[in-house]
């Protein structure tokens, strides 16, 4: 019986502002790097949006759909800054006992690339700690942020307790065959498929697509037409909001979706469902290519890009020194936002005309922060603090 696993990622970045140093040094806040009132004028509608979806996901939970979530700890901050309405119909949802929760780098970061793995594995932990304080769920998958896999992941997150891992199907992996397997890896590994989540992500309004108008039916005869054993949909879950206001007929397509796979003798799984239910299929690739949504190109394509994931290395080393700071959670928090992979993807001039400018500026913005967290330990130094 072949399987399908719906997976909607849920995430809003803290955007930075574009940034004046002042004649006169502050400290670090939020508001001084970050543009909020921007953040929560989308979050609000983001939320509202989400809500609204969850309405029509409880209807197939009824249907014996089942789906999982990722949600980013940034957006996860931001309700509980401005509003838990969200967040309290994702607990409706996980009463249902038909919803995943999965896990990731709590800040959307790539910590993942750096040297040495305990900026990865803190942020990993107090996003599960948070999915688990919130829905009551001890994530058993891992979603790493863009989908990103490199060679050592695998064992890491065995180490930290998990059972499967999903990442990008891309064609370096895969090399132009479809991904509907379990691949045997340190922790069983399910890809995504690309093209399938792009058509209701990105396609599913556009009436210039051959595949327009996408229903229910004709999606699941095409998973019925693949080899293998599940097919991996992962999406930005507020993409179905976003279609609904361009008047097409997505909640429709959601609303039959389980009556048209069940046709075809086709299960909706959650991700560890599906690593525990089927044979796992050996991939060499995996232990040898790293991959990423977009492309690693996207991330750390170009000079700038690399140096600021260089610069926030050294950030990293430097947290080590003030660890007896009485501000050093703080600090940590703002750390946090600055790694979002958001801020690398926007630096990415192949795509958007103003990447160089936003580098000047975020390098600005993390020189800045740099000097506050250099300032810390001079004052750790003058008091005697233990570290």
């Amino acid at each position: 019986m072949k399987s399908v696993c719906f997976c909607g990622e849920i995430h809003q970045p803290f955007t930075m502002k574009w940034y004046w140093p002042a004649y006169e040094y502050t400290r670090p806040d939020i508001d001084k790097y970050f543009d909020l009132s921007q953040v929560y004028s989308i979050f609000e509608k983001m939320s509202d949006d989400i809500i609204h979806t969850n309405e029509f996901i409880k209807e197939l939970v009824k249907s014996d759909g089942k789906f999982s979530f990722n949600i980013s700890g940034t957006f996860l901050d931001m309700c509980k800054r401005w509003n838990t309405d969200a967040i309290d119909s994702f607990k409706e949802l996980s009463d249902t006992r038909s919803i995943e929760f999965v896990s990731s780098p709590y800040y959307h970061s790539l910590s993942s690339l750096y040297p040495e793995f305990s900026e990865f594995q803190d942020h990993v932990k107090k996003h599960r700690n948070e999915i688990n304080n919130f829905f009551g769920q001890n994530p058993k998958t891992f979603i790493n942020s863009e989908l990103l896999l490199s060679n050592q992941l695998g064992k890491i997150l065995k180490e930290l307790g998990f059972e499967c891992m999903i990442s990008e199907g891309s064609s370096n992996l895969i090399e132009g065959n479809d991904p509907t397997y379990v691949y045997a890896n340190h922790l069983p590994v399910l890809l995504r498929h690309i093209d399938l989540s792009e058509d209701i992500e990105n396609r599913f309004s556009d009436k210039s697509w051959t595949g327009y108008p996408l229903i229910a039916d004709k999606f699941a005869s095409w998973i019925n037409n693949m080899e293998g054993d599940v097919v991996v949909i992962y999406f930005n879950y507020n993409s179905l909001a976003r279609h609904h206001e361009y008047e097409s007929n997505i909640f429709q397509f959601i609303r039959k979706l389980p009556e048209s796979l069940r046709k075809y003798n086709i299960e909706m799984v959650t991700p560890s469902e599906a690593a525990q239910k089927y044979l796992k299929i050996k991939l060499d690739n995996l232990n040898t290519e790293t991959t990423a949504r977009y492309g690693m190109d996207s991330l750390t394509g170009n000079h700038i890009q690399n140096i600021y994931l260089c610069e926030l290395m050294r950030i990293n080393n430097d947290f080590q020194k003030i660890k007896g700071a009485p501000n050093y959670n703080f600090l940590k928090q703002i750390y946090g936002y600055l790694q979002q992979s958001d801020i690398l993807m926007d630096m990415n001039y192949t795509n958007l005309p103003l990447a160089y400018e936003r580098g000047v500026n975020n390098f600005s913005i993390l020189s800045d922060f740099r000097r506050a967290v250099i300032e810390t330990e001079g004052e750790i130094k003058k008091m005697g603090v233990k570290q």
